[in-house]
């Protein structure tokens, strides 16, 4: 049974009237970039590449148990920045990601919603910790291309751009002209909404499930989605 999130309606139909940019994570609200294609196991086959080059002392337990990709590549990051490891392993990232995208799941209404956002004249981008040519990959899978082109803002080399850094909030801000006030920050994690805090950007939660909902709504999140229906409901109205 899908679980129900409360929220005022009339906030909602706020949020949506302010915006004139709409800033998307990826991975969440888009689609499950690892539905079919392990995040984990990813996250454990980096642990193990950076152990097999005698790297073992280079990661804390926490963070070679994490099972999140990203946490391995932000912390070899912090110790080693802008090296050449970190350029391979953020390539090795890239590589699993693209692979994911063959498998990824859509994101109930999400296809939809960015058609109809985009034909009532708002400007969509993507703000993500992915890799934006796996955003491509995918977004061209399913024909959306068009819908958030040139706005992809994914990882760069510079891992410390990564959220809860607003870089690539500002980024998207600063190259559709958009005020922060004027725009909106879809995300799935407490990072997001951090970044959007950050940003001054207004940020709409999005929760595939309780716990995801619980978290989000503990990190502060005001307006929490169980389900991208109703955001879809508003707009055709």
């Amino acid at each position: 049974m899908p679980f129900e999130t409360e929220n005022d309606p009339n906030q909602l139909r706020n949020l949506i009237r302010r915006a004139r940019v709409v800033l998307w994570d990826f991975d969440g609200p888009i689609c499950r970039l690892f539905a079919g294609h392990s995040a984990e196991r990813v996250a454990s086959d980096l642990v193990s590449w950076l152990e097999g080059r005698g790297l073992h002392g280079l990661l804390t337990d926490a963070e070679r148990e994490s099972l999140d990709p990203h946490v391995v590549l932000r912390a070899v990051d912090r110790r080693h920045p802008g090296s050449d490891l970190v350029a391979e392993l953020e390539e090795r990232l890239t590589q699993e990601e693209l692979r994911a995208a063959s498998s990824a799941w859509p994101t109930a209404y999400a296809d939809a919603l960015i058609r109809t956002w985009t034909a009532v004249g708002s400007r969509l981008a993507i703000t993500t910790n992915n890799s934006p040519r796996v955003v491509r990959k995918y977004l061209a899978s399913r024909g959306l291309v068009d819908c958030f082109a040139p706005h992809i803002y994914g990882r760069t080399q510079e891992l410390r751009h990564l959220k809860p850094d607003p870089h690539c909030l500002n980024r998207a801000l600063s190259a559709t002209g958009a005020a922060p006030g004027d725009a909106l920050m879809i995300g799935d994690t407490p990072s997001d909404l951090e970044a959007a805090g950050r940003a001054g950007v207004p940020f709409l939660g999005y929760a595939r499930n309780e716990r995801k909902a619980k978290v989000l709504q503990s990190a502060g999140a005001g307006t929490v989605l169980a389900s991208l229906a109703p955001l879809l409901e508003l707009l055709r109205a």
